[in-house]
């Protein structure tokens, strides 16, 4: 029996080292699973509960892996259910590879069941790169050039398959005139700036008295070209939400996250700087970077399309971080004067005094920032972290210490919600060695966490190192909007739409076979925290949390955290919970014996 299209493909993911797709299956690719059968289940078909947990799972694994994702789904809803994995790979440029069924090509056109113009669908979340195979000849092209795009531009790309294509024998490209014959493999290109703009940069940043440092995702694996730039330019470095792994928080010079998620040393350190460079970062809230006449800058990113947005920058340099960094240190000469590094490490040394103080504060029942901040006390070094969106993304931002190896991610740009355990899922694919760890608000949780529950269930076995932690943050309040509309719109919490039904996680968890661990007293908190890092399966840790604890911004003033909850007092059940908890909160930043040189 000859090779079909089905078998041709999964040979072809395995040629290019895919070794899972996540997915779901159906009669719109019944063919590729027949031939997956054949296959004997290489690669691996990692059945998720839900398409867009698939594609999320996809997106996670390529985050922590730096390899590309794939994922499959039968046509009509299945591949409408991608879309949302697929627009969190695209927003934070990541490289996933769709694989999806669509109805049989006699029927195309005919208005038949799950028949959706997949074409026009895709076309925007795989803008970069989406075509259909409807004869076999196309389909090594069509692969090679899939994973080729989603890894040269960070992106996701998809390939759409009719499912009677899957089942037809292959043939492949011939020496003929309009046949396209294909390679595998692809070489990484270092892209490094022109002599001249190197030189430029160098004068600009040598002549900087208060120089600023901000990291993205793509100054990854530059540890060391950054530390040496931040050693000889005397400079403070904060970090955007997707880069908060690119470098160490035990660095006293690294101000941790910037932005409405932020610490203090961040604000300060770009309220004050008068130079600014900005490395692999797509940072867009412009009021958290200096002035527009405060710094002059300096910008180096990978691509064109990226380079020169968010701020006036003097020069913009279009290069690979580490090739640049390497190529502009030998230009840099080393600040004598230290007194703008002393201050950095002034503001740093107060913020995580400053997390520390909040974290221990009282609340009723538990402290969230508690959760973070004892694991951050015994967080292995060669972790993995991934956080959903929502309150538990505050926290993960400020409160979390990443040292050595730690590796965190979660959807910075789409921020969607229901991310957080498919990251997870998806990182002890890539990792199955190291120990992963979510944090998912119970809003998250109860919309697609547990369900994914149950994949884990199914898998965690095959993995080497059998720890996997969901952390609940558990206050029955769909959390993030209501301070939302607190802050933003002056409103009350409207109960209706914010107050979740109550669920006990941990119970769920122990149905399958998982440790479940209840927790409502802050005392308890680091010895669960001990169990879930010693267990020998997958851990739900259900924290019964306080949801009157306020996410502050950076830049908010005693004043401005009083007239919050002055503006919405006369209408909100939780008033006097939250006055309390924000007086308390805030206080902390201005304790007695916190160190406050900001001259």
């Amino acid at each position: 029996m000859s090779d079909t299209v089905g078998d041709v493909l999964l040979g072809r993911l395995r040629e290019w080292g895919v070794k899972q797709v996540f997915g779901f299956p159906g009669d719109g690719i019944n063919g590729l699973l027949a031939a997956w059968q054949r296959a004997d289940d290489k690669p691996q078909f990692v059945q998720a509960r839900h398409e867009e947990m698939a594609a999320f799972e996809a997106v996670g694994f390529a985050k922590f892996s730096g390899q590309v994702g794939v994922c499959v789904a039968t046509s009509g809803p299945g591949a409408v259910h991608l879309l949302n994995g697929l627009y969190d790979a695209k927003l934070d440029h990541v490289p996933v590879v769709a694989i999806v069924g669509q109805t049989e090509r006699s029927a195309m056109g005919g208005s038949y069941q799950q028949e959706i113009d997949l074409i026009s669908l895709f076309k925007d979340v795989c803008s970069e790169y989406v075509q259909m195979c409807t004869v076999p000849k196309q389909l090594p092209n069509l692969i090679d050039r899939a994973i080729r795009i989603a890894l040269s531009e960070g992106a996701p790309t998809a390939i759409i398959v009719p499912s009677d294509v899957f089942e037809l024998p292959y043939e492949p490209p011939g020496h003929a005139f309009k046949q396209v014959p294909s390679s595998l493999g692809m070489s990484e290109a270092r892209v490094v700036p022109d002599d001249d703009a190197l030189r430029r940069t160098a004068d600009l940043l040598n002549a900087g008295h208060k120089v600023a440092m901000l990291v993205g995702q793509g100054a990854r694996g530059c540890v060391a070209e950054l530390t040496e730039v931040a050693e000889l330019l005397g400079a403070g470095a904060a970090k955007a939400l997707l880069g908060k792994d690119v470098l160490p928080d035990d660095l006293p010079w690294v101000t941790g996250s910037i932005g409405l998620l932020g610490t203090t040393a961040s604000w300060h350190l770009m309220m004050e700087c008068d130079t600014l460079l900005t490395i692999g970062s797509n940072f867009p809230y412009t009021q958290f970077l200096p002035e527009l006449d405060q710094a002059r800058a300096v910008q180096i990113d990978r691509s064109g399309k990226w380079i020169g947005m968010r701020y006036p920058y003097e020069i913009n340099l279009v290069g690979d971080a580490k090739s640049t960094l390497q190529a502009l240190i030998p230009l840099l000469e080393r600040k004598t004067d230290r007194s703008w590094r002393e201050k950095v490490e002034k503001w740093v040394d107060s913020w995580w005094t400053t997390v520390q103080r909040r974290a221990m504060t009282d609340a009723e029942p538990l402290n969230p920032m508690r959760i973070f901040w004892e694991l951050s006390e015994r967080m292995p070094e060669n972790a993995i972290i991934a956080a959903d969106s929502g309150s538990s993304a505050n926290w993960y931002a400020r409160q979390l210490k990443f040292r050595g190896d730690v590796r965190g991610s979660l959807s910075g740009t789409l921020a969607t919600m229901g991310p957080g355990v498919p990251y997870v899922i998806g990182a002890k694919w890539a990792h199955p060695d190291r120990p992963g760890i979510a944090f998912v608000g119970d809003g998250a949780m109860q919309m697609n966490g547990m369900a994914e529950l149950i994949t884990i269930s199914k898998y965690w076995k095959q993995w080497a190192d059998p720890r996997l932690i969901i952390a609940v943050l558990h206050n029955n309040d769909l959390n993030q909007v209501t301070w939302e509309m607190r802050a933003m719109e002056n409103s009350p919490k409207f109960d209706a739409s914010q107050n979740l039904p109550d669920v006990d996680f941990a119970a769920f968890a122990r149905s399958l076979g998982l440790h479940g661990d209840n927790i409502d007293d802050a005392s308890a908190l680091g010895d669960a925290w001990d169990r879930a890092l010693a267990a020998d399966r997958p851990t739900v840790l259900d924290v019964r949390c306080d949801p009157n604890v306020p996410p502050i911004p950076p830049h908010a003033t005693f004043e401005q955290a009083k007239s919050l909850v002055d503006a919405v007092i006369g209408g909100d059940d939780d008033s006097a919970g939250f006055i309390k908890q924000g007086i308390k909160q805030k206080v902390q930043q201005y304790f007695p014996g916190e160190k406050k040189d900001r001259s």
